[in-house]
């Protein structure tokens, strides 16, 4: 915000003003004193007795006289009448001779008639005036004025603090404002975000495309009866870039774009919320095609009843004129509500539902291409080194968000700015990517050489645990630097992005995590306290295992505990799921599943105590090992003489089209390739399935004629039935003399 200038400010004009009027009663009463001079009412009779006075006039004004007259000669006084002495104006001598007076006298009749007789003896003009009526006018003035001075200084400070709020960027802070919507309108010409600055979410941009094309040409939807979803609610984790993506909108679509979050709906004031939904709806609606972006929804869209010891009434009626604005009785077209959140899992299921937010689109972490598309988006205004691999960053940052790789970089340039140096090389990269897992290194701090050893050794026998069971895993790099809170860390990532982790993958997770520990105790017979960490990470995934997964042989495939953070009120007021015996079997496998790996570890320390002991040495002496070195020690029993260049993941060449994410009309022009790829699939799906139907056909007419040729052409129904009778006939006959013949046995028997 802008600091506003004092010169061009209202109370700078109010001091000008109130200056003035100060001058120009300095002006007035130097020359008044200058002219007249304030005598005393026996001082006045002497005068008139004297004969010094050429004329004077009298009024009466609020119960006294007052005489203005003038001298016939000036007169020279020594002092006023109050005693003080004048003082100078600026650029004029002082002067005490007068030749006019001003004096008051009481309401006295023995006094006026005194002054009357001498007056007219000395032959002096007396003029009388009238006492001095106030007008309606002046009344009303002297009445109001202290209330029209108060409200016009309440109404200067009501603009002032809402030109101060607008300053602020909010839509004004202004008293009279609370019910107004805190929404800001980004001008399409001014927002520069397009789908191309947005990398690794291609499938994320690929939905949103048709909220673009709506908002472009509705007609070619609402020719085929289509209604475009009403809601967009974007999830997943934080810093995978869902703000990003409705900047991206708001800059290709064009139209109206208002940007809120969830927490500037709800004041201090009972009613703030509600009305500031309907204004921010009623704003939308008069610049339809519009979209409205709600941040972090859960703040107002949160589950209703689920407070404790109470509801949040006001915050509940914010989420209910919500619903009724996406989806009530009026309807809501030409008015499309984005909104972004991190914690879809708490969101009232009212406004889950068709109608509201009809698509839900997961934004999750990138993958390995994604995280390479994303570093080239935030490389190209940082001069890199020819030796920076941001394919091999890529591998090397899984689980990365978008946020998260963005900050790496920035931290490289800024460790490259630190050592003055004019590009971005591989070693600012590989400090800024330690500095964001583990922290700053703290190399000051000092340790003393027990303790520098046993960190060692507890980092070696995490390596030998990772160099043995490699399957998924590779060991990247190893430290006994301390950073953070760690005296020492060692780096393993996955050969390539899973989604699905198996149970030895699990099981030897938990055995490199109790590496160390049990080095510990082969190498020092003692337990430290730098395995806490490698504690809670094991104890955690095998939790998981028992109580998520459903890999326990003892327990079974059931679930007995999710994976979902707890929402206050909706967790705490339902019960355990399991019994207090479950419970206890659930801690004996976890127990038994620790202590296995703890084994296991053991077990493969013991038969490469030798490798460990190679690999901790040179640990203290270089503090450091990379890949290449941990492998040659594991190997070959000595460091690489010269570290040769990696070609495990070689350096692609880069096209224009690399080196950001996926525009709107590639987007647009991938999406009809795919549109046209499944016409002609289901094209050749017809053509296959008429054949099929042909071939059918014709294998029914060949079995149509072959029983046509085996029956007879002309056929009389009657003949036929006569032949039956006489089948028929012949068959009971024959029965009859078989019958007889074999009563003629019998008898002859």
């Amino acid at each position: 915000m802008k600091r506003k200038n004092f010169f061009n400010s209202s109370l700078f004009y109010i001091l000008v003003f109130l200056g003035i009027i100060g001058l120009a009663q300095m002006f007035s009463s130097n020359r008044a004193t200058e002219s007249t001079a304030s005598i005393t009412s026996t001082e006045f009779v002497q005068y008139l007795e004297d004969d010094r006075v050429e004329k004077y006039s009298i009024q009466p004004t609020g119960g006294v006289y007052e005489i203005q007259g003038t001298f016939r000669k000036g007169e020279e006084l020594e002092n006023s009448s109050d005693g003080e002495e004048s003082i100078p104006f600026f650029g004029q001598q002082e002067d005490t001779t007068t030749r006019g007076f001003t004096t008051i006298l009481l309401q006295n009749d023995s006094v006026i008639n005194d002054v009357y007789q001498i007056t007219k003896s000395n032959d002096v003009t007396m003029e009388s005036l009238e006492e001095p009526s106030t007008g309606l006018w002046t009344s009303l003035l002297i009445t109001f004025l202290p209330f029209i001075l108060l409200a016009g200084f309440l109404y200067f400070m009501m603009n002032q603090a809402g030109q101060g709020g607008a300053g602020g960027g909010g839509g004004g802070r202004n008293v009279m404002n609370f019910g107004r919507s805190q929404a800001k309108e980004a001008d399409a010409k001014t927002s520069t975000v397009r789908f191309a600055d947005v990398a690794g979410a291609d499938e994320e941009k690929q939905e949103l495309v048709e909220i673009v094309e709506f908002l472009k040409d509705p007609r070619r939807f609402n020719q085929l009866g289509a209604r475009i979803p009403a809601g967009v609610l974007l999830e997943g984790p934080p810093g995978t870039g869902k703000t990003l993506l409705a900047k991206a909108v708001a800059g290709e679509s064009g139209v109206p774009f208002y940007s809120i979050s969830g927490s500037e709906f709800v004041e201090m004031f009972v009613g703030v919320g509600a009305s500031r939904v309907r204004d921010l709806f009623e704003n939308a609606k008069k610049n339809a095609p519009s979209i409205i972006f709600i941040d972090e929804i859960d703040a107002v869209g949160r589950q209703r009843g689920a407070g404790m010891g109470g509801g949040h009434d006001e915050r509940e009626q914010t989420l209910n004129q919500l619903l009724t604005e996406m989806d009530g009785f009026e309807g809501n077209e030409g008015v499309i509500v984005m909104a972004a959140t991190n914690r879809s899992d708490v969101l009232d299921p009212a406004l889950l539902r068709p109608g509201r937010f009809d698509r839900r689109i997961m934004v999750g972490r990138p993958d390995v291409k994604g995280r390479e598309a994303i570093l080239k988006v935030h490389a190209r205004n940082k001069p890199l080194s020819d030796e920076v691999n941001l394919k091999l960053i890529a591998r090397q940052t899984p689980g990365f968000s978008g946020a998260d790789l963005e900050n790496l970089l920035n931290e490289a340039a800024l460790v490259a700015a630190r050592r003055e140096s004019t590009i971005i090389e591989a070693i600012d990269m590989d400090e800024a990517h330690d500095r964001v897992i583990a922290g700053p290194a703290k190399k000051d701090r000092i340790m003393n050489e027990t303790e520098r050893k046993m960190v060692a050794y507890h980092e070696a026998g995490h390596t030998i645990v990772g160099l043995v069971l490699s399957d998924a895993r590779v060991v990247h790099k190893v430290t006994i630097v301390p950073r953070g809170r760690a005296g020492g860390y060692a780096i393993m990532l996955p050969k390539e992005d899973r989604y699905l982790m198996t149970k030895k993958d699990l099981t030897e997770q938990i055995a490199g995590l109790l590496g160390g520990r049990a080095a510990e105790e082969i190498f020092f017979g003692t337990q430290s306290s730098g395995a806490s960490n490698d504690f809670q990470q094991s104890t955690q995934l095998a939790r998981s295992m028992v109580t998520e997964y459903g890999m326990s042989d003892k327990i079974g495939p059931v679930q007995y505990e999710g994976n979902n953070q707890v929402f206050l009120g909706r967790d705490y007021s339902q019960s355990k799921s399991y019994s207090e015996q479950i419970a206890y079997e659930i801690d004996q496998e976890v127990s038994r599943i620790l202590k296995e790996g703890h084994v296991q570890a053991t077990h493969i320390i013991e038969e490469n105590a030798t490798k460990l002991k190679l690999i901790a040495e040179h640990l203290l002496e270089y503090e450091t090992l990379n890949e290449i070195e941990i492998k040659s020690l594991y190997e070959e029993g000595v460091l690489p003489s010269k570290a040769p260049k990696t070609d495990e993941y070689p350096r692609e060449e880069e096209t224009d089209e690399d080196q950001a994410g996926s525009s709107y009309e590639e987007i647009k022009r991938a999406h009809e390739e795919r549109i046209k790829a499944f016409e002609e699939q289901h094209e050749q799906q017809k053509e296959g399935r008429r054949t099929i139907d042909a071939a059918e056909d014709d294998l029914g007419t060949e079995e149509e004629e072959t029983k046509v040729e085996k029956e007879p052409e002309d056929v009389d129904p009657k003949e036929l039935e006569e032949e039956a009778k006489t089948e028929d006939s012949e068959e009971n006959s024959e029965a009859d003399d078989s019958q007889e013949n074999q009563e003629d046995n019998n008898d002859s028997n």
